[in-house]
């Protein structure tokens, strides 16, 4: 996630920008560049990197760490207290890497001490307004969240995701990378790597194309990724007769591996 965001922390940085109505807490650390708006509230325990920018009745409480250029939008709430009526009050924390935007309404909740006390987000990610990213998640980088999209604890979302509006995840589910979800899943079970998938209950549609194309995988590899995604498909095959298939033939480009290596693990199921 960058540089070691920690080192803010001993620094005394004070060329920042901040409106004579917010209120920031002697304890927080502001980083040079920062620009803090009207109303907005920077709790004890926060620090903010470079950069970043606090608009107008914006709201990031602590423990948390931000990292460089982040942006938080009016009325978005980083780092509550995690929604969870195990938490009392113990010093978990929020860490956030670089050059995230989190838009209005967004709510992003702090660890719990049995969830391993940290919520974890990566960099170049975009929140759109009222998502919500509920306690223990770890989120990758470049993932997109569109409007309404929720995340229930301990969420596992691996990089360049895509959620599309309302949509939601239950607890301790896992999303593969460069996974599409349509909008208005309802997501109970794991999502493979470079897959689409839509409807309550969510099923699997078929390869995210757009998505791998982005990516500019190799020719070989968009046909491995097809060959698997086309397999889990067919509901009536034994996951474990699909898995076995693939490890007899032979799986060779590294995108391929990493849906493999996916599939070999998953505590939840998986959405076929």
């Amino acid at each position: 996630m960058g540089a070691n965001l920690t080192l803010l922390k001993k620094e005394a940085i004070t060329h920042a920008e901040i409106d004579v109505l917010a209120s920031v807490h002697p304890d927080a650390v502001i980083g040079e560049g920062c620009k803090v708006g009207a109303y907005a509230v920077i709790g004890p325990g926060v620090t903010l990197g470079r950069q970043c920018v606090v608009h107008p009745h914006g709201v990031v409480m602590g423990p948390t760490l931000l990292g460089d250029g982040n942006e938080v939008h009016p009325f978005a709430c980083i780092g509550g207290a995690p929604q969870d009526l195990r938490h009392r009050g113990e010093p978990t924390e929020l860490v956030i890497g670089h050059r995230n935007s989190f838009r209005e309404h967004v709510t992003v909740g702090r660890g719990t001490v049995h969830g391993g006390g940290r919520t974890v987000i990566g960099d170049d990610n975009l929140v759109m307004a009222y998502c919500h990213i509920a306690h223990d998640c770890i989120i990758g980088n470049r993932v997109v969240m569109a409007n309404g999209a929720t995340l229930a604890g301990h969420v596992q979302v691996q990089d360049f995701a895509v959620f599309g509006g309302m949509v939601a995840v239950a607890s301790f589910v896992r999303i593969g990378e460069s996974a599409m979800l349509a909008a208005g899943a309802m997501l109970e079970k794991d999502v493979p790597p470079f897959a689409m998938v839509a409807g309550n209950r969510a099923v699997l549609k078929g390869v995210n194309r757009v998505g791998i194309a982005r990516r500019d995988f190799s020719g070989a590899a968009r046909l491995e990724i097809k060959r698997i995604i086309r397999a889990l498909k067919k509901r009536e095959t034994p996951l474990s007769n699909i898995m076995e298939s693939f490890r007899n033939s032979g799986i060779k480009t590294p995108e391929a591996l990493r849906l493999f290596a996916f599939l070999e693990q998953l505590p939840r199921g998986v959405t076929r």
